[in-house]
């Protein structure tokens, strides 16, 4: 661990922000830069967003969308886009029922994750693709809430839907269940590279999740990205119009291949 991160683990362990549960040398980065909240509130602005940054990502030769197929949403009609921050798990080498007779510590690490996060942050949780055990329950995600934390996106599964519900936290995940994590899970690290599904994330990528599923931006194009959207919503717009008015093909074709070329 370098001087400058042990020095910043002091700052928030003063702060009240180090919950504990991971050992300090397991956390890889505390203060990293965050997408310009400028940008992410525009890119609120636009419709069916992750279908038209998935097409970018295509042009830009980046593997970095996942469909809905695979992590849907708890709540459907939420659109969430904010900085990733990350979470690695990985199983308990006991078996649950030693580790409870064991009376051992809980080493999930999702309330770490939350305390160390920035408001309008997003946790990508990386859990392996389990489905069986939860990554997170109801009173994770009323921590996340009193964080400001934006939500979350499992690459596994959660539990307590109804409180998830209740407290209108957006959620993405692999599967639902009612396992604990709680003697299954062990929190191997935080804000390092993760995988989701079959993508990589990067602690300060930008995250773009809705109906559809999840976009990852590379931090670095982002601004390209936000350019980008802006000119195809607005010839989009110009080709709803035409056709509404009933305008013939010649008109909309030029459009058609610009937006697919």
């Amino acid at each position: 661990m370098s001087q400058t991160l042990k020095q910043e683990y002091e700052e928030y362990l003063k702060a009240g922000r180090i919950w504990g549960v991971v050992p300090q040398e397991r956390i890889k980065k505390l203060k990293f830069p965050r997408i310009d909240k400028k940008i992410i509130e525009e890119l609120h602005g636009f419709e069916d967003l992750t279908g038209t940054v998935s097409d970018l990502l295509d042009k830009m030769g980046l593997h970095s969308a996942v469909a809905a197929t695979y992590l849907q949403p708890i709540i459907p009609g939420k659109t969430v886009i904010g900085t990733a921050i990350t979470l690695r798990s990985i199983p308990e080498r006991k078996t649950v029922t030693q580790g409870l007779h064991d009376k051992d510590f809980i080493r999930m690490a999702s309330r770490e994750a939350y305390y160390l996060a920035e408001p309008g942050d997003i946790l990508v949780a990386d859990m392996g693709g389990n489905l069986d055990i939860s990554n997170m329950g109801g009173q994770a995600a009323a921590v996340a809430v009193e964080q400001g934390v934006a939500g979350l996106v499992v690459n596994g599964a959660v539990r307590d839907i109804g409180s998830i519900k209740k407290l209108n936290f957006p959620v993405w995940a692999k599967g639902r269940t009612p396992i604990t994590g709680k003697c299954r899970i062990e929190a191997i690290e935080v804000n390092g590279p993760v995988t989701l599904h079959d993508i990589q994330v990067i602690p300060g990528d930008l995250i773009i999740a809705d109906d559809s599923g999840v976009c990852v931006v590379p931090a670095d194009k982002v601004q390209f990205v936000l350019d980008e959207v802006r000119q195809i919503c607005a010839d989009e717009e110009v080709m709803r119009e035409l056709i509404r008015k009933k305008a013939p093909i010649s008109e909309i074709k030029p459009l058609f291949r610009k937006r697919y070329k």
